[in-house]
């Protein structure tokens, strides 16, 4: 699914502590699922996989490493395991956006 490729950036952004806080108690309870996330070609991809870590990366900012040893950046997941990621209120902007317009009418 493309919505968007240039959504992805190369700056990290800081996560709240509550996403993180979620993303740990996943961790624990060695949750399987989708993860749906804005990747750099697709726009938008998913993945089905337990999370094993999550891990500061140098420079490059705080993943979640998966059990099929693939690493998605926090701040780009839409959805974990069903609930909202870090990305979710930007996915969100795409679905609003077309309320804003006027579909070609000047008021």
């Amino acid at each position: 699914m493309n919505i968007k490729p240039e959504s992805t950036v190369d700056s990290y952004y800081p996560v709240r502590w509550e996403f993180r806080e979620v993303i740990e108690e996943q961790i624990t309870k060695e949750t399987e699922g989708k993860i749906f996330f804005f990747c750099e070609n697709e726009g938008i991809c998913e993945a089905i996989s337990e999370v094993v870590e999550l891990k500061e990366i140098g420079r490059e900012g705080v993943f979640i490493l998966l059990k099929n040893e693939n690493k998605i950046r926090i701040d780009r997941i839409i959805t974990l395991f069903g609930k909202p990621g870090a990305a979710y209120e930007e996915y969100e902007s795409y679905g609003n956006e077309c309320m804003n317009c006027t579909g070609g009418y000047n008021n």
